[in-house]
């Protein structure tokens, strides 16, 4: 295969000096820009707002570490801000367990390893794993297939279908809007466009309907959290998708990060955000005033569901 072309969103977090820039996703397609990120708490609050999700997160944690090993490295303080911002992170959002990559910086600063050569090691690492899934989820795909996929996968499908082509398999994807941040029309379809990849949109509530008319051949999500016994919390709506691929027949993959602490499905807690969130398609708010929402960011599919985990390997 010929060099590797990537989409924004694969590695979507530059690392500068003393300071890092975070792809917007939030403005995307209209605006491809950058946000300036100087401390830890912007770098949270950044994330909390998902102006930057999935691998972007974890960039964005590590780079954080980074800049403050960095801004401090040979000072008395520098244990205790290292701590803080594990802190920090920890408890930025409650279903993305990024206690895996705080606890390995924590260990290595306690063990006085150089957190710059170990943390840009570790990145290398994850993005040869992350091709590495890439190329394996292709192998599961034949010429004429169509993927539905949902939510966003931080440059990986994009990466499968250039796989695919390397191996002269021409595919397809549908592609669920996914609300209400329209990750899925927004960011999958606009990187599938970009690459000249047969993309077409649909509304999370089409689902039945388009596999009913045998549209659809295989199913490829993500994942935000892999419980031990292979359970995982993703986008809400890959639930419901999973249930229907089981009724339809068609396979179920999962691209999965690192395992989580959770031992299985119900262990891991599920973020509810803003109920605002909901009640707006793009600035323009649509939902009646005085009314309730309730927004789960994420549901949990049971391993039972799950046709293949593709791991990141060793």
């Amino acid at each position: 295969m010929s060099k590797l072309k990537f989409s924004p969103l694969f590695w979507p977090i530059k690392l500068k000096k003393d300071y890092i820039l975070v792809l917007d996703e939030t403005k995307l397609p209209k605006k491809t820009s950058y946000l300036k990120v100087k401390n830890y708490r912007q770098a949270v609050s950044l994330i909390k707002n998902m102006k930057t999700r999935a691998i972007g997160q974890v960039l964005l944690v590590l780079y954080t570490f980074l800049i403050v090993y960095r801004r401090y490295k040979g000072k008395k303080v520098l244990n205790s801000k290292i701590t803080q911002v594990a802190k920090g992170f920890n408890s930025a959002r409650p279903t993305l367990s990024f206690k895996y990559l705080t606890d390995m910086v924590l260990a290595q600063q306690a063990a006085g390893l150089s957190l710059d050569k170990k943390i840009l090691e570790f990145l290398e690492t994850l993005k040869e794993k992350r091709i590495y899934q890439a190329k394996e989820t292709s192998k599961l795909i034949k010429a004429g297939d169509t993927i539905l996929t949902h939510c966003n996968l931080s440059g990986l499908i994009p990466l499968v279908g250039s796989f695919c082509r390397s191996q002269d398999k021409t595919i397809s994807f549908f592609v669920t809007e996914t609300r209400p941040y329209l990750q899925g029309v927004r960011l999958t379809a606009w990187e599938l466009s970009r690459e000249g990849f047969d993309t077409t949109v649909i509304c999370d509530n089409m689902v039945a309907q388009v596999m009913a008319e045998g549209k659809i051949n295989k199913i490829v999500v993500g994942a935000d959290n892999l419980a031990k016994n292979g359970d995982i919390a993703n986008k809400i709506g890959t639930y419901q998708i999973a249930l229907l691929a089981r009724y339809f027949k068609l396979p179920f993959y999962v691209v999965c990060p690192p395992e989580s602490r959770a031992k299985e499905g119900k262990d891991i807690k599920i973020e509810v955000r803003p109920d605002k969130e909901l009640f707006k398609i793009g600035a323009e708010t649509v939902a009646p005033l005085g009314i309730k929402g309730y927004y789960p960011a994420f549901d949990i599919t049971p391993n039972s569901l799950i046709t293949k985990h593709i791991y990141m390997g060793v």
